[in-house]
């Protein structure tokens, strides 16, 4: 992440889950837009309470306007900076995605990515959670009906090439 970069949109209590052969489980995290970045954060430094209050601040907003575009409070670029640190977090240039679309299915909207990062081709596919399962294995159990097009485009826009 560069300094002069600024958060486009900022998702919460997003499921991600890879689309390889038998792939099991899934993660919960963060799926951050920047000007230049596309990243997904799931070691954050970000508080519990401030992430249950979002979370549920989120589910009230995609109720009345469905556009994934948004912001949240509490988190800015300087705490993006400090998670993108940590390794185990996913930071992808828009030319390092090779494919991305999405698609509704009965129960929530799906974002679908393919991208190469460090010559290894991944696949994984992100939905907004609305509700969760806790035991015995943290897991959603409901997704949220969201507006993927505008997220996309703004990706798809600032890519130097064009499948």
């Amino acid at each position: 992440m560069q300094p002069d970069e600024k958060i486009q949109a900022h998702i919460v209590s997003v499921w991600r889950e890879s689309k390889k052969f038998l792939s099991i489980g899934g993660k919960e995290g963060m799926l951050i837009l920047t000007d230049k970045h596309l990243m997904f954060i799931h070691k954050t430094e970000a508080k519990m309470k401030w992430w249950k209050a979002i979370t549920q601040r989120q589910v009230i907003n995609f109720i009345r306007s469905k556009n994934t575009m948004i912001r949240h409070d509490g988190y800015d670029e300087e705490e993006l900076m400090n998670d993108v640190e940590d390794k185990r977090n996913t930071e992808l240039s828009f030319d390092d995605i090779s494919d991305i679309s999405f698609e509704e299915k009965t129960w929530g909207s799906v974002l679908q990515l393919e991208y190469e990062k460090n010559g290894k081709k991944e696949k994984f596919q992100y939905s907004i959670a609305q509700d969760w399962v806790k035991y015995p294995a943290k897991e959603p159990t409901k997704y949220m009906k969201v507006d993927w097009a505008p997220f996309v485009q703004y990706i798809k826009d600032r890519q130097k090439f064009t499948k």
